[in-house]
């Protein structure tokens, strides 16, 4: 397990984004109209993050909601006034299309958003992300997906959105800053030693959606199990199921989060966790480099990426195959259509 694809995309991804930012493809919506966007996996969680560009950039003058594909194609309401924005890697899935079928026939405007490919998705207008993954831990997928939202959520807002476009012209450059810092090896030891307890990844604003997407790239590649959550719901009931030794990744906020962070990281501590810091500090474990608060998610998920790598080594993991080079994963995800 040397020469992983996986290893292959994730150092791809500024480039990817800076091909992606500079070509000007993106239909106008209507700001005056409710914006849905869905997916799901990886894929809702870069829905879950334009979602909050809309509402932050905007400053609540323009709402937008994520929701997940399969509950949207299986009743959620639909109007003709929404405009659905659909996420996906391959263009593939069951749900994420039943929603286009579902939209089209309600009169929403579609936009599909997927990778390159020979599947075209049955929406007004697709728009294209990076070529097709050889590695079924997702990395350049998503944050291709992110970059061609970011450029929907410029042209829906428009002059409200002119800071937030600025600093996107950065993000190609934080990308590759962060991905030459070091690799967390404590961190990986630290996951390599866990038996069969869960860890957890937390954050607050954006980065509890880079927690959720984070855990789901240590499961995918590592097959750890890891929870994402806010760092708000973390101390609330769930400190009950805390274990001296497990192991916490916190993203450090970039502003005041109400002293949750400390919070946490402080009863983690009390009950012998092994917390891991993940922020643009120097001394942090898990190191991304300095971004505009908005662009955080392009960058605060490259040492979780970097961390799936070193760890899988580790302990025998593969990124690339996500346990489907054994049994009985193989047969029982492949018994299942997604």
């Amino acid at each position: 397990m040397q020469d992983l694809n996986f290893d292959r995309h994730v150092a791809e991804q500024p480039a990817v984004v800076e091909g992606l930012l500079a070509t000007d493809e993106a239909p106008a919506l209507d700001p005056a109209r409710p914006v849905v966007l869905t997916g799901i996996g990886t894929s809702l969680h870069a829905c879950r993050v334009a979602a909050d560009w809309i509402d932050i950039v905007s400053e609540g003058h323009v709402r937008a909601t994520a929701v997940n594909a399969h509950d949207l194609a299986l009743g959620r309401g639909l109007r003709s006034i929404d405009q659905i924005i659909v996420v996906s890697h391959r263009g593939t899935k069951r749900y994420p299309n039943e929603v286009l079928r579902r939209a089209s026939a309600a009169g929403c405007a579609t936009v599909a958003v997927t990778g390159l490919g020979d599947v075209s998705p049955a929406a007004d207008v697709v728009l294209r992300t990076c070529a097709q993954e050889r590695a079924s831990t997702h990395t350049v997928s998503y944050t291709a997906a992110l970059t061609v939202l970011a450029r929907l959520v410029c042209g829906l807002l428009g002059d409200r959105a002119a800071v937030f476009a600025d600093a996107l012209r950065h993000v190609p450059g934080d990308m590759a800053r962060s991905l030459d810092m070091p690799v967390a090896e404590d961190a990986a030891k630290a996951m390599a030693a866990m038996s069969d307890e869960p860890g957890i990844v937390t954050g607050t604003g954006l980065d509890a959606i880079t927690a959720a997407e984070a855990a789901l790239k240590i499961k995918e590649g590592t097959y750890r199990w890891f929870e994402g959550m806010h760092a708000e719901f973390a101390l609330h009931g769930t400190p009950a199921v805390f274990r001296p030794g497990m192991v916490a990744f916190l993203i450090r906020p970039a502003g005041d989060d109400g002293g949750r962070y400390h919070d946490l990281r402080g009863l983690l501590g009390a009950i012998g966790a092994r917390v891991f810091e993940c922020s643009d500090d120097g001394g942090a474990a898990l190191r991304f480099a300095p971004t505009h608060p908005l662009t955080r998610p392009f960058v605060s998920i490259l040492p979780f990426h970097r961390l799936v790598s070193t760890a899988a080594k580790r302990l025998g993991a593969n990124p690339d195959l996500t346990h489907m080079e054994t049994e009985p994963w193989k047969s029982a995800v492949l018994a299942v259509t997604l």
